[in-house]
């Protein structure tokens, strides 16, 4: 974790790069979640859905997310989290996680950061995009 007091607009989180995305990440994902859609894990329903493959659960990358920013400061300092689903992430994908600090405030006698948050695949699409708000004291 960075020392807190030194961040200010414009710092970057460390960049999270997770493994590739495997079809036993999606099922463990599924029994972790209790999200057993078949689009998730079964290749014959995806394609019978006019997709050529299984795609990874939103909520998997949001959970990758949120390992960005508990990288970053201890989960009591994460006030919000939010993100908004831009588009699906496919098996074999390799999803970067990245935050950057576009505000630091003060509320409720705290010092608070506001970041933007994504996540990208490999070539350049981006899967989710987020906000957070975190106290640095």
């Amino acid at each position: 974790m960075n020392n807190l007091h030194d961040i200010a607009v414009g710092t970057e989180l460390p960049p999270l790069r997770v493994p590739s995305i495997s079809r036993t990440t999606l099922a463990l994902y599924a029994g972790a979640s209790g999200d057993h859609n078949p689009m998730h894990i079964d290749l014959d329903a995806a394609r019978a859905a006019g997709m050529d493959d299984v795609f990874a659960h939103g909520m998997l990358s949001m959970a990758y997310l949120g390992r960005l920013l508990t990288g970053w400061v201890p989960q009591e300092r994460i006030r919000s989290y939010s993100v908004r689903f831009a588009a699906i992430t496919p098996v074999h994908g390799q999803p970067t996680c990245t935050g950057r600090v576009t505000a630091i405030e003060e509320a409720d006698g705290e010092r608070r950061a506001r970041l933007d948050l994504r996540v990208a695949l490999e070539d350049g699409t981006v899967t989710l995009t987020g906000q957070a708000l975190v106290a640095l004291t």
